[in-house]
Parts: C-alpha cells; sequence; structure tokens
C-alpha cells in the first residue's frame, strides 16, 4: 500500500491544501493522479483565469480623456476587461465577485519604464518579494533593462500567472564597452539576441562610433529597438538620427545643451526637442534617481525611507557607501550638482511644453530607489517640471499602452484591456499623489486587495529584520 501527501499551492490566491490518499493498485494510483489534476484545473483554473469581477458604481479615469466618469461598473473576466460603462448598462453576472466602488476612483495600472528584473540567481523569495512591491503600489507593467540569462523564464511566469508580479518587457545583456570590442562583434551580438528572444537591446556607454553604429543598424535590419543611454562617442543627436527609441535618464541632453559651458544653448534646446519630437523618440526621465546618482541628497538624507525595510539590509547599506564615495570624490561639487539637477528639471519643462513623448520612470531597484515606492519619489519632480496629474497619468499608463501597442493592448479602461487597474480612495487628478491612497490593485486579473497588500509587505519587512 502506497501512502501518499500532495502539496497544492495557488500563487493567485496564496491556498495551500494537502490532500492524503491511500492506495494500493496502479490502476488506482493512476485515477488518484487524475483526480489531482482535475482538482488542480478545477480550483486554480477560475482565479488564474476565468474569475469574473466587477467594480461597481466606480469613478473611472479610463484615460481615454481627461473626464472621470461617474456610476461606472468596469467588468473583468480573466485577464481582460470586458465591458465598462454607465453601471445601468453593465450586465454583472450573478457569480462575478462584487467590488463596491462607490465614492472610490479606479484607474489603469501604472508602469515602470525604465526598472531592473532580478537575475535568477538571486533566489526565490527574493524575486517573489521584489514583483510583489512593484504590484503592491499599482505598477503593473515594467520594462527591464537589466539582462540576465534566464530573465526571459521569469517573464512567462509573470504571464501565466504562476508568479505575482508586473507583465514584464526585458533587454537582453548590455552593450557596453565590455561586452562589445569590435563592430563585428556588435553585430554578431544583436542577432544573438534576437535570437533568444529579447524585446530590446539595452545600450550603455563605453561603446565607440563604429561599433554603436554596427549595433544600431544591425537592431534597424532585424527589427528590434535598441534603447537606454547616450554613449559618448555617438553624442545625442547622432543617437536620434540613429533611431534608438528611448532615450532613458534625459542622458546626453544636458551634455549636448551645455556644450562647453555651464549653461543651456536655447538653441541647442530647440534643435534637441525637435529632433526629439521629429524622429518620434521617447524619454524616460528617472528625475528621482538621477538626482541620487549626481550626490545631491546625502545618505542621510534617504536613511529614513519606510520602503527600505522592503529590501535587504546589505543592499541598503551598499546603497549608503556608494552614495558617501560619491560625494566624497575630489571632483565632486554640491553647487554643480544642484545646477545640474535643476537645468533637468527645466529640460522635461521643456520637452513637456513642446509634446514630447514621455513615459514615467524611476530606474529600479537601484541607489535608495526600492520598486514601486520610488514612484512615491519620481512624481513630485514631474509636477516641478509643470506636468499636470493628467500628463503624469498618461505618461504611466496611456502613453505606455500606446508605446507597447504592438504586444498588448492596455494603458486604458476600455473593453479587450489587459485588466490592470488600481482602486483609489480619492480623485488623482486633483492630487497626484493620491495614486497612492489605494483601495486594491488588480495585475492581469488578479485582485489584491489594499489589506493584503499590506499584509504581504509586514511579512517582507520581517523577513529582513
Amino acid at each position: 500500500m502506497i501512502h501518499s501527501r500532495v502539496r497544492i499551492l495557488s500563487p493567485s490566491r496564496h491556498l495551500c491544501l494537502n490532500l492524503p490518499m491511500e492506495v494500493d493498485t496502479m490502476r488506482q494510483v493512476t485515477s488518484y493522479l487524475a483526480m489531482v489534476c482535475m482538482f488542480v484545473v478545477c480550483i486554480l483554473t477560475p482565479c488564474l483565469a476565468q474569475a469574473q469581477i466587477a467594480f461597481e458604481h466606480v469613478n473611472a479615469l479610463p484615460m481615454t480623456d481627461e473626464e472621470v466618469r461617474t456610476d461606472w461598473t468596469v467588468l473583468v473576466e480573466g485577464d481582460r476587461i470586458t465591458a465598462a460603462g454607465p453601471a445601468e448598462e453593465v450586465e454583472v453576472p450573478e457569480t462575478a465577485e462584487r467590488i463596491d466602488g462607490t465614492g472610490k476612483y479606479l484607474i489603469p495600472g501604472l508602469a515602470e519604464m525604465h526598472g531592473h528584473v532580478p537575475s535568477p540567481n538571486d533566489g526565490d523569495e527574493y524575486i517573489a518579494s521584489l514583483m510583489f512591491l512593484y504590484i503592491a503600489n499599482g505598477v503593473t507593467t515594467v520594462r527591464g533593462l537589466l539582462g540576465e540569462p534566464g530573465q526571459l523564464a521569469l517573464k512567462d511566469a509573470t504571464a501565466d500567472g504562476s508568479l505575482l508580479g508586473p507583465a514584464l518587457y526585458l533587454a537582453g545583456p548590455a552593450f557596453n564597452g565590455g561586452t562589445v570590442s569590435s563592430p563585428e562583434q556588435a553585430d554578431r551580438r544583436v542577432r544573438e539576441q534576437v535570437t533568444e528572444g529579447w524585446d530590446y537591446l539595452k545600450v550603455l556607454p563605453g561603446m565607440t562610433l563604429e561599433e554603436f553604429d554596427a549595433m544600431a543598424m544591425a537592431a534597424n535590419e532585424e527589427g528590434i529597438p535598441f534603447i537606454g543611454h547616450v554613449t559618448a562617442e555617438a553624442g545625442l543627436i547622432h543617437t536620434i538620427e540613429m533611431g534608438q527609441q528611448t532615450i532613458d535618464h534625459l542622458d546626453g541632453y544636458i551634455e549636448y545643451l551645455r556644450g562647453e559651458g555651464d549653461t543651456i544653448d536655447p538653441e541647442r534646446l530647440e534643435t534637441a526637442i525637435a529632433m526629439t519630437k521629429e524622429y518620434g523618440v521617447w524619454v524616460i526621465p528617472t528625475m528621482a534617481l538621477w538626482e541620487t546618482i549626481l550626490g545631491v541628497p546625502s545618505t542621510a538624507d534617504m536613511a529614513d525611507y519606510e520602503e527600505l525595510q522592503y529590501m535587504p539590509p546589505d543592499m541598503v547599506a551598499s546603497w549608503g557607501r556608494s552614495q558617501d564615495r560619491r560625494r566624497a570624490g575630489s571632483g565632486f561639487s554640491q553647487e554643480r550638482q544642484d545646477l545640474i539637477a535643476a537645468q533637468r528639471i527645466d529640460l522635461l519643462r521643456a520637452l513637456n511644453e513642446a509634446g514630447a513623448r514621455i513615459l514615467m520612470g524611476t530606474d529600479s531597484p537601484q541607489v535608495f530607489s526600492v520598486p514601486g515606492f520610488s514612484h512615491l519619489r519620481e512624481l513630485p519632480f514631474m509636477v516641478d517640471a509643470g506636468m499636470s496629474p493628467y500628463e503624469i497619468l498618461v505618461s504611466g499608463t496611456r502613453a505606455v499602452g500606446d508605446y507597447l501597442h504592438e504586444e498588448d493592448t492596455f494603458g486604458t479602461i476600455t473593453a479587450g484591456s489587459r485588466a490592470d487597474l488600481i482602486l483609489l480612495n480619492s480623485n488623482p487628478l486633483e492630487d497626484i499623489m493620491r495614486v497612492f491612497d489605494r483601495a486594491g490593485v488588480m495585475a492581469r486579473g488578479q485582485w489584491v486587495s489594499e489589506s493584503d497588500i499590506q499584509e504581504r509587505l509586514a511579512e517582507i519587512a520581517a523577513g529582513y529584520q
């Protein structure tokens, strides 16, 4: 006789079941396994792919325009929004889970368009925690720019619901002076990453002009976007002309705009903005992180960030040491770095006023930039640059859907869109920081209430004590 106990875990419901069974024949073994498989299908499939959830009588901000729709019902089935409209016009099935949206506001999930997805070598617990930090803050889409072998499996895991996390779009291992040593190698590396299935090519500093051009030409030939930094050898204008799809951190702009001096040249600013728009370049500002990289805030200024409790203490300590070294360097000047930071604000203001295409991104996890929580640090900089709450929301929702329109439909509350949603307690159009006053988050149709979010965050913090 065989004594068996099977443990079944549902990642979306945190459901753990132990099924005891005694079998004494092969036929019974086969029957038993079939029963277990049927149980898994019947129990897990509804919550991962077929659940119907209705947000009733909610104030919806579909992001198709700036208007708030009052008394709407939004119906979700599986990972899609199937209906969205006036409550009296949307029929809710009797079996659907109902979430009362009275007095609340529903917006699309936010994006992190310059994130650092963990390595598979970082361990399952750390990976699961990091992915949850994004979800906990309503970040349901992440473009990862720290490519490492094995990350494509992580993308699949969040896509099929076996790991609760944002939708991932990933760049392969970076192109820089350490990974590329000739134009021929740059060309070959592009084609290898296309074959491997990466979504983007990540550009870091260090390539020669010839190597950068070889990479760009091969990428354009293969139809894979190259994104990220501006290499010093290529410079901003040539990088734009070669077709780089996104320029992250506003990299290369200040260097071009200042020329040989310390002030922004108005004619160069006009040229840079015109070319950015003409070539359809998207910019990801990452203002808060870049101010840290400049050394503007000290370690003491950031040491009390509450979100640091959700990261490994040794990592946080290393961030502090790196910031101390940055500020203690012989060439560091607080006055000069403050000036550059102010010029970046002026640049973002000019780009936004000119109608350049801006995407929300924070570069997390990175020095004192904690996934999801980093948006709390980023949005005030966008406000300082004159962006309205609606413009900021566009950069993290509808604009991201436009940027990724060939991959999926999301970023608006419309039928057929991916069910990535944030339920808020108050109107974010009145104060953009209200996006952090949540009642819950939905990622690909999986609903996580704010109470569940706080419970899981407490578990993560406790694990690092």
